[in-house]
């Protein structure tokens, strides 16, 4: 009975930093996307286009569902008029 009182526990705290970790993953998610909706693409590097083409593809092929739980995790909103990203800390 101990070991699975212990296994247990150990799975509990397993939980607890796999859910820290997302926690921090839907930060950078959430800010990576109000980044990427703030940017004039036409005013960027050639060579920063093809990394940002990267992220906005990765983000857009997220569930509805994770994006906004990530622009909530760093406070932000998309306007709905012009789809720009805004951060308010």
């Amino acid at each position: 009975m101990r070991q699975r009182s212990e296994k247990t526990s150990m799975l509990g705290r397993e939980l607890d930093i796999l859910m820290g970790e997302r926690q921090t993953l839907l930060q950078v998610v959430g800010a990576s996307a109000a980044l990427i909706a703030s940017l004039d693409s036409r005013a960027l590097p050639p060579a920063a286009v093809k990394s940002a083409d990267l992220v906005a593809t990765t983000i857009n092929a997220l569930p509805d569902e994770t994006l906004r739980e990530a622009l909530v995790a760093v406070r932000a909103e998309i306007d709905q008029e012009d789809g720009r990203a805004v951060v308010s800390h």
